[in-house]
C-alpha cells in the first residue's frame, strides 16, 4: 500500500492511497483508526465490515467510524485500486454527522462522483464529506446480500464499462460480457453494486466529463461527445442536474474551488 498525505490539518487530513493487492493476497482484519470518507478512484475492492459486503468499485465511498472493525479484499481481479480519504476529527464528524449511524459504503453517486476526482485541499475535502454524510443520512443498507459468483460478474462487468464509457454501450452487449440474460444482469448488477449499469455508465461519462472540463481548453460539445454522449443540449442537462451547474460554469469555477 502506497500512501501520500495530500493537506494534514488538525480537523482534517487527506491521503491518496494506491494498493496494488490481488487474488493472491490474503485478507486480514484492519481497523479504522478514526472517521473517514473514502473515495474509489480506480479499480476495485471488497470490503466486509458490520456483518455485510460491499463490493466497491469507481465512484463508490467507504465510511469508517473509530474502532469498526473492516476486511478489504481483492479476489474479483489483480489491478487493486487508488483511493482518496479524508481522515476527520470526532468532532468534526459529529457536526456533519457522521459520527452515528452504521451505514458503511455508498453506492456511486453522480454528486460524489463529480466531487471525489477533485479532493485534494481541506475545502474540497470538506464540501466532499458533507455531501457523504447528507446522502448517507437518506441512505438504507437493506439490498439483499448477492452471492460471490453475482459479486465478481457486477464487479467485472463494472471494470468494463469504465473501459468503455465512451462508446455506445447497450444494456444486451453489457449482459453478454457477462454471460447473463439482459434481466439477469440488470437483477444482479444492482444488487451488487447499488445502481444500474446504465446509472453507472452514465456516472462514469459525468466523471470523465468533469476530469476534462478541469483539464483540458476542449469546448463542453467536444467534451459531450469525447466521453460517449450523442446529444450535446442532453449532456448540458444531465450534467447541470448532478453538479448543480452547467458544463460552462464548472469548467470555470472548478481550478478555484476544488483544487
Amino acid at each position: 500500500m502506497q500512501a501520500t498525505t495530500l493537506f494534514a490539518g488538525e480537523s482534517l487530513s487527506v491521503f491518496h492511497y494506491r494498493c496494488s493487492a490481488g487474488p493472491q493476497d490474503r485478507p486480514f482484519a484492519e481497523v479504522h483508526p478514526c472517521h473517514s470518507v473514502s473515495y474509489v478512484k480506480s479499480g476495485s475492492f471488497g470490503c466486509v465490515t458490520l456483518g455485510a459486503r460491499h463490493e466497491l468499485v469507481a465512484g463508490a465511498v467507504l465510511i469508517g467510524r473509530p474502532g469498526q472493525e473492516y476486511m478489504a479484499t481483492h479476489e474479483h481481479h489483480g489491478c487493486g485500486d487508488e483511493c482518496v480519504s479524508v481522515k476527520l476529527s470526532h468532532a468534526l464528524a459529529d457536526e456533519l454527522g457522521l459520527a452515528k449511524g452504521e451505514l458503511a459504503a455508498l453506492p456511486p453517486l453522480p454528486e460524489l462522483m463529480l466531487l471525489g476526482d477533485h479532493v485534494r485541499a481541506a475545502d474540497a475535502a470538506l464540501v466532499f464529506a458533507e455531501r457523504v454524510a447528507a446522502l448517507a443520512a437518506g441512505q438504507r443498507n437493506d439490498r439483499a446480500a448477492p452471492s460471490a459468483k453475482e459479486r465478481r460478474r457486477a464487479v467485472e462487468a463494472a471494470l468494463w464499462l469504465e473501459e468503455n464509457l465512451a462508446r455506445p454501450v447497450g444494456l444486451e452487449e453489457a449482459a453478454r460480457q457477462a454471460g447473463l440474460s439482459p434481466f439477469h444482469f440488470l437483477r444482479v448488477f444492482r444488487k451488487a453494486i447499488g445502481v444500474t449499469p446504465h446509472q453507472y455508465l452514465l456516472r462514469l461519462r459525468l466523471r470523465e466529463a468533469a476530469r476534462l472540463l478541469a483539464r483540458s481548453p476542449m469546448s463542453v460539445t467536444e467534451v459531450a461527445l469525447e466521453v460517449g454522449f450523442q446529444d450535446p443540449s442532453n449532456f448540458v442537462r444531465t450534467f447541470k442536474r448532478a453538479a448543480g451547474a452547467s458544463p460552462a460554469r464548472f469548467s470555470k469555477r472548478r481550478p478555484a474551488a476544488l483544487t
